[in-house]
């Protein structure tokens, strides 16, 4: 698999509207983070990383705060470009061999727990069909790889940084993020000789709007608000995976109805909620509280995480329980 990918291949193909009486994609691109697993994989391992001594607790306080900011707000380029910066910082000096080895050994324990059932079901009703699973990550490789083979994927692509004697140089030599994911997509259809425009793709954010372009049959899961919008105004599937025990999915539903509430306040959907009278004064009451709802939430995972750094033991940390 090579590192660095050049743009090759078509246009964004046009979109072709879904349904039964569809053939089956030729080949699924499906995006990892908040598709296939609850949250970030890259943040996942920072408490199995900090247990291994390649982290310190303040470092894991600092990616649950951010596993957060990702379900509330979503992955927008500047966030993802200050993760992108933090991570390649933090990951600077590793043993990329004991990275695989952790990784390899806690693999079920961290993911297992945090993939969707319906992505599991999406992806044996596509292989059912032929078609070809193919995972697009912005993690790193060393983390995506086993678990596209976790979940069934017989190909991806991923984050891939540079490496001076084994150890991480603390630079990107492929993002696979953004445009990337595109390129990666177009790359492997011409590998394998398939039609993008007979190709579907699963993502959540914003950032992969290049990705879904590209294919014939988008569409979005756990979308982000742009996405949201996007995706109703072009007519593509909007799917809702979660967890029925897990908070931070919990999130997710507040999230999406505090944003269809804004929406239906400012009209961008048809029959906008009433601005007076009773009936609007219940409609502002929602808003409220659903904003309290989010807010409230936030400052419980936030006191929850910060109890890590509590007390003068120094055990062991374990990922919160979903």
């Amino acid at each position: 698999m090579p590192d660095a990918l050049t743009p090759t291949g078509p246009a964004p193909a046009p979109a072709r509207p879904p349904g039964p009486a569809a053939d089956p994609p030729e080949a699924v691109f499906l995006d990892l983070d908040n598709t296939i697993i609850a949250g970030s994989s890259a943040l996942a391992f920072a408490a199995t990383f900090a247990r291994h001594g390649l982290i310190d607790r303040a470092t894991v306080v600092r990616g649950a705060w951010a596993q957060l900011l990702l379900v509330l707000s979503g992955a927008d380029a500047s966030t993802m470009d200050t993760l992108r910066k933090r991570m390649v910082l933090i990951c600077q000096g590793w043993e990329v061999e004991r990275v695989r080895a952790i990784v390899a050994e806690t693999l079920q324990e961290v993911i297992g727990p945090l993939v969707y059932p319906e992505a599991v079901r999406l992806i044996e009703r596509h292989r059912a069909q032929g078609a070809e699973i193919v995972l697009l990550s912005a993690s790193g490789l060393e983390v995506v790889e086993p678990i596209a083979g976790l979940v069934g994927a017989g190909r991806f692509r991923a984050t891939t940084m540079r490496t001076e004697n084994g150890r991480y140089a603390g630079d990107i030599e492929f993002y696979c993020y953004g445009e990337g994911k595109a390129r990666a997509a177009r790359e492997i259809a011409d590998e394998l000789g398939l039609d993008l425009a007979r190709c579907a793709a699963y993502t959540d954010s914003i950032t992969d709007l290049p990705l879904l372009e590209v294919v014939g049959r988008p569409a979005v899961v756990n979308p982000d608000r742009e996405l949201r919008a996007i995706a109703r105004e072009r007519g593509w599937p909007v799917l809702g995976f979660v967890r029925a025990t897990s908070r931070r999915d919990r999130l997710f539903r507040l999230r999406d109805r505090l944003a269809d509430r804004i929406d239906r306040s400012s009209g961008r959907d048809p029959g906008p909620l009433p601005a007076t009278g009773r009936a609007g004064r219940r409609a502002r009451f929602a808003v409220a509280a659903a904003v309290g709802s989010v807010v409230f939430a936030a400052a419980s995972v936030a006191f929850t995480v910060a109890g890590l750094t509590r007390g003068r033991r120094a055990g062991p940390l374990t990922p919160p329980a979903s």
